[in-house]
């Protein structure tokens, strides 16, 4: 019986060895999700070109061991898909140091690709960038390079069928405010909503957001397949909170559809288990 009892226990340590390499050196490191979805957007005109809207989250630069091999990846999948809008979900750096220069010329350098293609890009800050302290600074370095950094504000993308981008300021240190973000916004606008975190979503009144995407939660980080929700974040979270993908039914307004993104980076510890660095586009389509 003894003899049952330590090779299971080996058994179960090897297991979780190769665990950990798996989430470790594998699934952040080399496997990119490339994800994709259509959504008929109301108010885009009838028989207009269908337009491509790509989303990149969570880059978390200065995270210890931080992912900048698939941030560079998941930004080159971007360029080379010529999509015709490009939406940053925030958190672009993890915790910066007492300069926090050396983090935000880094997420710079990564996005260059993206920022010299001349794709309209749009961008939130996330809970990250304002707890280190880096919020202003990549506020300028961003719009500086024609990034607007939308807090509660909307954008009209320029020659893309009057699109708007409505921008949510995070959850967390308290600056979100879907009334502020959505007033001014023409109402027969066509209009993409992005926020950094997910909880902000049931703020929105109906039928202000034919299309809301968010990042901040890493899909979990660790979670089990199928079961997002008893990923490590949705155990944890002091609030109901979408770990991953659509939003279920119930969890904001009707007919106002949520997706949240796996995003790229860490926060905590390398790891990532089930829960792949995720570039997501999105083809809009009018209505039939």
């Amino acid at each position: 019986m003894r003899r049952w009892l330590v090779r299971g226990g080996l058994a179960l340590l090897a297991a979780l060895v190769l665990l950990v390499g798996y989430g470790v050196l594998i699934e952040p490191r080399l496997v990119l999700d490339d994800e994709r979805h259509a959504v008929e957007l109301p108010r885009l005109p009838a028989g207009s070109d269908p337009l491509e809207v790509a989303v990149l989250a969570d880059m978390q630069i200065g995270m210890w061991w931080a992912n900048t091999g698939m941030v560079a990846r998941a930004v080159e999948r971007v360029v080379e898909a010529e999509p015709d809008v490009v939406l940053l979900g925030g958190d672009f750096v993890y915790h910066a140091g007492p300069d926090v220069e050396p983090e935000v010329t880094a997420a710079m350098d990564l996005l260059s690709p993206l920022l010299d293609s001349g794709v309209p890009t749009y961008a939130v800050l996330g809970n990250h960038d304002h707890a280190s302290g880096a919020a202003d600074e990549l506020t300028t370095v961003l719009e500086d390079a024609g990034v607007p950094v939308l807090l509660n504000e909307s954008e009209p993308v320029p020659g893309v069928e009057a699109l708007h981008v409505v921008g949510v300021g995070p959850s967390r240190p308290g600056l979100a405010d879907v009334d502020q973000a959505l007033a001014g916004l023409p109402e027969t606008a066509p209009r993409v909503v992005l926020m950094h975190n997910p909880t902000a979503f049931p703020e929105m009144p109906a039928g202000s957001a034919p299309l809301t995407v968010a990042g901040h939660t890493h899909c979990g980080q660790i979670a089990l397949p199928g079961l997002p929700n008893w990923s490590y974040l949705g155990l944890t979270e002091e609030e109901e909170v979408v770990v991953d993908g659509w939003a279920p039914a119930g969890y904001g307004a009707d007919g106002i559809p949520l997706f949240v993104t796996c995003g790229l980076g860490f926060s905590l510890v390398p790891v990532r288990v089930n829960a792949p660095p995720q570039v997501v586009f999105f083809e809009l389509t009018p209505p039939d």
